[in-house]
């Protein structure tokens, strides 16, 4: 059969780019080491220098910048937002679509509330608040941030949230050019690898015919 009397086609061929250059670098000068061997060893080498350099380098870029950024938000946001004190006057129903008033799931959610409060102005502010206080009462107080008119804000971001999210943006900005350079080592390997089998195929289409007569050798 064909596929039986075919040569052996050696191990390094598809092998040799997941691998590293060197050892393509230490033969290179024998006749078994093929063009494509040497291309695949080049683009793993590159492939490795993309993960092991460029990515933590661009994740830290990325990190930093977006650290520089969110501190300074945190900077202005604890600049423009003061803590109050609130005090609950009754609890706020919520209705539902058709009017009627919303029942409970148990969820430790939000609560809304009626609370009076004193702005960072000096001056009292009546309105709709949210506390995580579940059976918040007529009276008590509850914490509360506001703006320099004294509006009702979320509470500021601290530092170690803002280094947190700056974290994850570079860990994301590392993944994305290592992941790139790992699938098109991986595209170009393969592409490699079937235009070396077709070439095989080629030069046994040649010589296949004349294999083991009487005088080639066989």
């Amino acid at each position: 059969m064909r596929g039986a009397e075919r040569p052996v086609r050696d191990g390094r061929g598809h092998g040799a780019g997941r691998g590293t250059a060197s050892g393509v670098w230490r033969w290179r000068g024998s006749p078994l080491c093929r063009p494509t061997d040497r291309a695949e060893a080049w683009v793993a080498l590159v492939a490795v220098l993309v993960i092991v350099l460029v990515a933590p380098l661009a994740g830290l870029f990325v990190g930093l910048r977006a650290d520089a950024r969110l501190q300074h938000e945190v900077r202005v946001q604890h600049r423009e937002r003061h803590a109050t004190t609130g005090v609950v006057l009754r609890a706020v129903r919520e209705r539902t679509a058709d009017g009627g008033v919303a029942v409970s799931t148990g969820y430790p959610g939000p609560v809304s509330v009626l609370a009076r409060w004193t702005g960072h102005d000096g001056r009292e502010h009546t309105g709709r608040a949210t506390t995580l206080r579940r059976a918040a009462e007529a009276g008590d107080t509850v914490p509360l941030w506001t703006d320099d008119r004294g509006r009702l804000v979320n509470r500021p971001v601290d530092s170690g949230t803002a280094a947190a999210q700056a974290a994850l943006i570079g860990l994301g900005a590392a993944v994305v050019p290592a992941a790139l350079a790992h699938g098109a080592r991986r595209l170009v390997v393969r592409r490699l690898a079937r235009r070396r089998y077709a070439r095989l195929d080629r030069e046994w289409a040649e010589v296949g015919p004349e294999w083991g007569r009487t005088g080639t050798g066989g």
